[in-house]
């Protein structure tokens, strides 16, 4: 399993942990809002924070491609 990989997934389970979603619904979110490209896109820059700073920018990314 590739690193970014690995962190891909770590991502979905702090999701799902924060925000009290099942397994489905954290992989329906990713996909729906395109989260798998923009994590392993950015992997450089997120895999180096903590858990509230990479959820609160899987929120902006969100609201910024919901508007």
């Amino acid at each position: 399993m590739s690193k970014e990989f690995a962190f891909l997934v770590y991502c979905m389970e702090i999701q799902k942990r924060a925000r009290g979603l099942s397994g489905r619904q954290v992989y329906d979110l990713f996909k729906r809002y395109g989260l798998f490209d923009f994590i392993i896109k950015f992997y450089g820059l997120l895999h180096v924070h903590g858990e509230e700073y990479i959820l609160q920018d899987i929120d902006a990314y969100i609201t910024e491609v919901s508007a």
